[in-house]
Parts: structure tokens; sequence; C-alpha cells
């Protein structure tokens, strides 16, 4: 097994286009890791860089004590598992997963063991006579993972490997493969753009941006400590509500005000909430007072429920329904509030229906700012 380290790594292609921009990071031996962000953003072309199927442009890679930027990929002891599976399909499954050894020159008789203890790891031992076309998705993608379960690798690369299968089958998948890569003691290094894949299966999460992290931090400490509105914005389903409001000085407490007073196009309200003061740095926040700033918070963390609104001594709001989702054990309300588009999660007991208006209590204990501007978080 191995660690990695990356440091202070770029890829530029020709014409300046730079993908990846400074890339710093320790990964260590047996760590779940996951690269996650929207497309186009270079986490797909970080792995291809630990893999060796891209060229490091500036920077070192280390995989343990070995520098190997200019070691082959077959050299490195790595295995990749790919979004589109790659099975040769002229082969049954077992000359799929035994392909790379017989290259290597293994004996024939470690070859059958090697394949037979990955196709029980993976429960695709009754599979080994069939060729691809003959599986479902997740029994190909299981044939993939088994390929590379049998070279021993120091480290798995896996480049969105369940984007291809339909959600019920992704959900499954996902447990698999965290009981798989406890089971092996590997090193994983994952690639994904959906964040639920990343909050259930990493120990830490690598956001990402145009080229550069943003945050590399377990998943809980992501989704209740972003360090800027990207990373609020990204990790979370229903992603965080973001609305533009000041920043006050209030009965010496800092609060948030937010709303109009334009009652032609709105219904002319204002609201107000306090920022419990553990969560306040004066050295900071004093900065803001009486500037604008981005307030955040989660849909979760919306309440309607009548003993929650009578509780709350401050953010208690209104607001118009648009949209109900019923999802089964809770529903989600699509709301206008003051013209801020707000989500909320709430139960599935709610009786708000479309252009109803609902009172909402916001947890102050919940609640994220952002600097308007450069967009990083100024509360803890």
């Amino acid at each position: 097994m191995a660690s990695l380290s990356l440091k202070g790594i770029y890829k530029r292609y020709p014409g300046g286009v730079t993908a990846v921009k400074d890339f710093n990071m320790n990964i260590k031996d047996k760590e779940f890791i996951i690269l996650v962000g929207p497309s186009g953003c270079g986490k797909s072309t970080t792995l291809r860089m630990i893999a060796g199927l891209e060229e490091i442009s500036e920077g070192e890679l280390f995989i343990g004590d070995r520098l190997v930027n200019d070691v082959a990929p077959k050299d490195r002891d790595i295995a990749m598992v790919f979004q589109n599976y790659a099975l040769y399909p002229h082969m049954t499954v077992f000359e799929n997963m035994a392909f790379g050894l017989k290259l290597r020159k293994v004996p024939k008789d470690q070859i059958k063991m090697l394949v037979d203890e990955a196709a029980k790891v993976l429960d695709i031992a009754h599979l080994l006579d069939r060729k691809p076309k003959a599986l479902s998705g997740g029994q190909r993608q299981r044939v993939a993972l088994g390929r590379a379960i049998v070279r021993d690798p120091q480290v798995f690369l896996l480049d969105e490997p369940l984007s291809n299968l339909d959600a019920k089958l992704r959900a499954q998948m996902r447990t698999e493969l965290s009981k798989l890569h406890k089971k092996l003691g590997t090193t994983f290094v994952y690639v994904t753009h959906d964040q639920i894949e990343a909050m259930t299966m990493g120990d830490r999460i690598v956001v990402m941006k145009d080229g550069y992290i943003q945050q590399i931090d377990s998943p809980m400490n992501l989704y209740a400590n972003p360090v800027n509105k990207f990373v609020a914005g990204f990790i979370g389903s229903p992603q965080m509500n973001f609305i533009e409001s000041k920043l006050l000085m209030l009965n010496n407490k800092y609060t948030v005000e937010f709303g109009s007073e334009d009652t032609k196009t709105t219904r002319g309200q204002k609201f107000y909430i306090e920022i419990p003061a553990y969560k306040c740095d004066d050295a900071v926040l004093k900065n803001y007072i009486d500037k604008d700033v981005i307030l955040g918070i989660r849909p979760e963390d919306i309440s309607d429920e009548e003993a929650d609104i009578y509780d709350a001594k401050t953010g208690v709001i209104e607001a118009i329904v648009d949209v109900t989702e019923m999802m089964g054990a809770e529903t989600y309300l699509y709301l206008t509030c003051e013209q801020y588009p707000i989500t909320v999660r709430v139960s599935s007991r709610s009786q708000a229906r479309p252009q109803d208006v609902v009172r909402l209590a916001l947890d102050p204990n919940s609640i994220h700012l952002f600097d308007i501007d450069d967009e990083h978080s100024l509360i803890g």
C-alpha cells in the first residue's frame, strides 16, 4: 500500500489553457479521497496525471517515497477504473479480469486463484464465463473493479465509475465500494461530480473549481464549515439558500437584515436575524457593519413548524409558496421571500400549497455569512 504526495502540480495545454493550478495534497496510506467539482474543474485531469496518462507540466508527484513524474503508467503500481468500464467485448469476464496478469506473464494457476478470489469478493463468481454484453451495468462495473483488484495495486484510481448506472444501482454500488475499500485496505482516489457520492464515501473530499483546490476536509466539516460560497453551494442537496443582505449592529448584537420596502414589487417587509455571539469574530465582522453581505442557510435549517416559529426570538420570515415537491418522507417547498428564491425541506405533514403565504423560522445557529465580493466565509 502507499501514500501519495502532490506538490505544486500544474497541467498546461498548448494555447495557454491551464487545467490544474498549484495542486498540493498529501494522501495517507489506505485513505479514501474524493475529488469533486463541476465539469471542467480539473478533477479528472488530476487523476490522469496520477495515473501517468497525462504529463505533469510542473510540480512533483510521489507514490510512497518514489518520485514518479517520469515513470511509465505500467510501472507506477496503480490501477484505474474508467467511467465506461473499458471491457473487451470478445472476452469472457474471466478473460477480462485475467488480461493484465497474462501480460505480466503470471503463472496460469496463480491467475485463476487471483481471479476467483476477486470474483468472490465482488459476488460475480457465477458470471466468469459470460461476455460483457450479457451483463447489466452494475455487473460490468464489478468486472472492471475485479480487473483492478487482481493486480493488487498500491493505489486505486476511479474516474466517475458510477455515472452510467441508474439511481438505485448507484446507491447500491456506493455501499459496495465503501465496503470494498475497507476490505482491501488500499488507497482510493475517486473522481465524481456527484456530491452525494462524495459525502457518503470519502474520508476526505477535495472540492475543485477552475483548476484550483477550494477546500480539503472531511464530509461533515465541508458541510458545516465551508470556506466560501462555492463550497457551501456545491455541498448539500438541495443546495444552500443565498440571500443578499446587510450586516447591522442592533442592540449591541450583529444582526443580518434583508427584505425590501418596495410594496410595488414585493410585500414590502424587512426581516432580521441575530447572529449568535459564539459564531461572531469581532475582528472580522466589525469591518462589515452597514455593508452588504450574503446570508446562507440550508433548506433543512428552515422550519415551518408552529412550535419552532413560536419559540424563535429572531429570524422569522414570511414567504409565498411557488411549488411543492412531495419526496415521500419529506417535502421540498420552493418559495419567494421578498424577491429571493428560497428552498425549504419540511415534514411530509406540511399543509403548504402553491400561492400560500407561510411563516418560517430560520435557525440562527445554522446561518452562514459570505463576503459579497470574493465570497469567502465570515463566520464560523
